[in-house]
C-alpha cells in the first residue's frame, strides 16, 4: 500500500493545462464542413465526402474535450482557474459552438439525436454566456483584456445557436437566440472598438482573434436566411453588407498577421474565415452570376486548402519537440 501511494506521488502532474485556444480546432474543422454542406446543395458534390468532413470535426471535438480533460485532472489548479482568466476564459464556449454545428449536421440524418444534441449544446452555451457576463460585471475586468474572443460567449453563441436551430427545425429558440445574439454583437463591438482605439497594441498571441470580427455578421446572415426559410430580404442583405465591410478592415491587418509566428491561435482564423465563403456561396447560389460554379469551386477549394495547411502546420508544431528529444 506505502509503495501504491509513493507511486501515485511520484507521477508527474502537468505544469499548465492546455491552451483554451486548441479548442478552435473543432470549430474550424466544423465550420469547413458546414461550407461543404452549402456546396452540396449549390454544386450537387457528393454527400459522402461533406459527411467525411462532419466526421472529421467529430472526431476532434471528442479529441479535444477528452484531451483538456484529462489535462485538467493532472494540474494543480482546476479548469475553473482558466474560465475565470479574463483574456481566456472566454475561449471555453468554442466547445459548445462547435457541438452546435455538429448537432444540425446530425439533424439530417438523425433527427432526434442531431436537435437533442443541439439543444444541449444551446442550453450549455446559455448557462456559459450568462456566467460569463456575470463574471465580467464584477469590476475588475481591465479593458485590455478584452480581445476578439469576446464575441464567443454570448454574441457567437447567440447566432450560431439561431442558425443551427433554424437548422434543426426549432424556429422559436432560433428567433430567441439570433434576437441575443445580434444585441451582443453589437455591445461587444463597441466595447472591442473601445479598447483597440484608446488602449496598447494587442498582444501577439490575441491577434488572430481580431479575424472574429468578421463571423458574427456572416453567421448572422446565415441565420436569418434560414429562419426566414431562404428569402433572402433587407436584413439579409444588411448583414451581408457589414460582412462585406469588415472583411474590408481586416485587409489592412494582413501585414499583421503574416507577421505572427505559427502558433495553434491561428485556428482562430479558421471559422470566421469558412464562415464569410460559406455565406459568398450562398449568394452566388441565390444570384447565379457568370461562372457562379467556377467561383463557387474556387471558394470551397482555397477554404479548404487553408485549413488543410493550418492542420499541417499544427501537426507539425505539436511533432517538433519530440524531434528535439529524439535528437
Amino acid at each position: 500500500m506505502a509503495a501504491h501511494s509513493r507511486s501515485v506521488a511520484r507521477e508527474p502532474r502537468a505544469r499548465t493545462h492546455f491552451p483554451l485556444n486548441s479548442l478552435a480546432i473543432p470549430l474550424g474543422l466544423a465550420g469547413l464542413a458546414q461550407v461543404w454542406s452549402i456546396a452540396t446543395v449549390a454544386l450537387g458534390t457528393p454527400f459522402a465526402l461533406t459527411q467525411a468532413f462532419w466526421l472529421v470535426a467529430a472526431l476532434a471535438w471528442i479529441v479535444m474535450a477528452a484531451a483538456h480533460a484529462h489535462r485538467d485532472r493532472r494540474v494543480a489548479l482546476g479548469f475553473s482557474h482558466q474560465l475565470t482568466h479574463f483574456a481566456h476564459g472566454p475561449l471555453a464556449a468554442l466547445l459548445p459552438l462547435s457541438a452546435m454545428l455538429l448537432g444540425a449536421n446530425l439533424h439530417r440524418t438523425f433527427p432526434v439525436a442531431g436537435t437533442a444534441l443541439t439543444l444541449t449544446a444551446i442550453t450549455a452555451a446559455a448557462i456559459f454566456g450568462a456566467w460569463m457576463m456575470s463574471f465580467w460585471m464584477s469590476g475588475e475586468m481591465a479593458l485590455e483584456s478584452v480581445h476578439g474572443g469576446y464575441y464567443l460567449p454570448i454574441s457567437a453563441a447567440g447566432l450560431v445557436g439561431a442558425l443551427t436551430a433554424a437548422q434543426a427545425g426549432l424556429d422559436w429558440l432560433a428567433i430567441a437566440s439570433f434576437a441575443i445574439g445580434l444585441f451582443f454583437w453589437v455591445v461587444i463591438s463597441m466595447l472591442l472598438f473601445l479598447r483597440l482605439a484608446l488602449r496598447p497594441a494587442m498582444p501577439a498571441p490575441l491577434v488572430p482573434t481580431l479575424v472574429i470580427m468578421i463571423a458574427p455578421p456572416a453567421v448572422g446572415a446565415a441565420a436569418w436566411l434560414a429562419i426566414s426559410n431562404g428569402r433572402p430580404d433587407a436584413l439579409f442583405g444588411s448583414l451581408t453588407a457589414i460582412a462585406a465591410f469588415m472583411v474590408m478592415v481586416q485587409v489592412p491587418l494582413l501585414p499583421r498577421y503574416r507577421a505572427l509566428p505559427f502558433s495553434h491561435g491561428f485556428w482562430s482564423f479558421t471559422f470566421p474565415l469558412a464562415s464569410v465563403a460559406a455565406l459568398a456561396i450562398i449568394w452566388l447560389h441565390l444570384l447565379h452570376p457568370p461562372a457562379w460554379r467556377a467561383v463557387t469551386t474556387a471558394l470551397l477549394a482555397a477554404v479548404t486548402i487553408f485549413v488543410g495547411v493550418i492542420a499541417v502546420k499544427s501537426i507539425l508544431l505539436i511533432l517538433a519537440p519530440s524531434r528535439r528529444a529524439v535528437q
